[in-house]
């Protein structure tokens, strides 16, 4: 199956300027060939050039259409194969005649990741760099798509091998003292292991402690936002978002429904959900949304629990605080250029001062300070710029803490004076779950489920 010729188009679908069909395989270059027409052939075209001409119907000889073709031929290219790629003019009809006159040639339509897959199974990129495409696919803010694209470039995996070569080290200093046990010098040899394995463990635990950052990044903070009707919610979000996506009035109960929206704060993406308001109502239809609302608090990785300043606390907001226990929670008091009714001492009981924002969304007042209070909550003031060797993928998260309790077994074997043979087990665990982690050691399965997550023609 990896032998033969795949295509795909690689671009959206859709009106746009230009469509770019893939193809990809030892037959890339001929089958494209066959069905195009320019000055010269593409099977004497040098590597890495572009062809202007026209892809004709064979079978009625009638130009289809318009197009430059690139050839990037093996090993130049993503996949390590012949690649073509032929552009074409945008839009639904044009780039779905120019693919299925390719496909007609004998190409193969690929599967989803296939080509990201090729470039893997070559050899060109490992596991981590080939996963890492999605996430640059996927990137919600500017410091994700960064921390993707380290990752692409192999920061990750070049990481994960210098902690397998320690390894590989104390695996081959064992083997020597189990084949001349007459030269061994059994003091050093557990000084030697205790020092590798806590060396490698330190280096794990600080790719770890990068792992929830990591994780925040990659997938964004999912943040509810609530609190009692018309306290500004809505208002809120759009000032957020920075665009008109909930609907704003003074009537009480106006969302029904929780609202979901992308929105990138001082780096940080965030999945923000505006709720209904929390309250007792006779209405049927926000009774469901108030539902919903609970939910959305119990889910939420942020709560940012707004209050409108200009009222006093009721049983609704003191319920609303319970419900939000052991929950990171953000208090926003809303209204700040309207009259303060608010006892400030009563919020201040329940939320530390670094959880309190004053805001004003009429004025535009104190997003800066609520970002900072974001910040702080998740990243200690700022995300780490020095290091980008971000943790983010839950597969690596595991592996790793699998890793690391294998060398934790191993230290406390060696501690404990067991057969220096039965130490090696748990180190050569260790080494294989690292291995794991960039795809040296990983079943074919797991390999076809990650990259059915990608998209076709990527």
């Amino acid at each position: 199956m990896l032998n033969d010729t795949i295509a795909a188009i690689s671009t959206p679908l859709g009106e746009g300027g230009i469509a770019v069909i893939r193809v990809s395989g030892s037959e890339a270059v001929a089958m494209v060939d066959r069905i195009f027409k320019s000055k010269t052939s593409l099977a004497d075209a040098a590597t890495h050039t572009v062809h202007y001409g026209y892809i004709i119907d064979n079978n009625t000889g009638n130009k289809l259409e318009e197009v430059l073709v690139t050839v990037m031929l093996a090993p130049r290219s993503f996949t390590m194969e012949d690649v073509v790629e032929v552009s074409c003019h945008g839009g639904i009809v044009s780039v779905r005649k120019v693919l299925d006159l390719i496909l007609a040639q004998g190409v193969r339509l690929s599967e989803p990741g296939e080509f990201t897959k090729r470039a893997f199974l070559s050899g060109r990129i490992d596991l981590t760099q080939a996963e890492a495409v999605i996430d640059l696919i996927r990137a919600k803010s500017d410091r994700a798509f960064s921390v993707a694209l380290k990752q692409v470039e192999g920061n990750l995996s070049k990481r994960i091998k210098e902690l397998r070569y320690e390894l590989v080290e104390l695996m081959a200093h064992i083997e020597v003292n189990i084949d001349y046990p007459e030269h061994d010098v059994e003091e050093m040899t557990n000084a030697f292991i205790k020092t590798k394995c806590e060396t490698v463990m330190g280096q794990i635990d600080t790719l770890l402690h990068t792992a929830e950052q990591g994780k925040i990044l990659r997938e964004g903070i999912v943040t509810a936002i609530v609190g009692k009707p018309n306290v500004g919610k809505s208002s809120l979000l759009n000032a957020l978002a920075q665009d008109n996506r909930a609907i704003v009035t003074d009537i009480p109960g106006t969302t029904r429904d929780v609202i979901e929206e992308y929105v990138n704060i001082g780096g940080i993406p965030l999945k923000l959900l505006d709720t209904a308001g929390i309250r007792e109502t006779e209405d049927v239809v926000e009774q469901i949304g108030v539902e919903r609302s609970r939910s959305a608090v119990t889910d939420a990785d942020l709560i940012l629990f707004m209050i409108s300043q200009a009222d006093a606390l009721n049983a609704e907001d003191y319920a609303m605080i319970d419900l939000m226990k052991n929950k990171q929670t953000i208090a926003i008091l809303n209204k700040m250029d309207l009259p303060t009714q608010l006892d400030r001492g009563v919020i201040e009981s329940y939320f530390a001062k670094d959880q309190i924002v004053e805001l004003s969304l009429i004025e535009g007042q104190g997003l800066a300070d609520l970002e900072k209070a974001i910040s702080l909550m998740f990243f200690e003031g700022s995300i780490e710029s020095s290091d980008l060797t971000y943790v983010s993928n839950v597969r690596h998260i595991q592996l790793l803490k699998q890793a690391k309790r294998s060398l934790e077994d191993a230290l406390t074997a060696n501690e404990t004076y067991v057969p220096i043979d039965m130490i090696q087990i748990d180190i050569r665990a260790a080494w294989e779950q690292l291995g794991e982690v960039i795809g040296d050691a990983v079943a074919e399965s797991l390999i076809d489920q990650i990259f059915s997550q990608f998209c076709l023609g990527k």
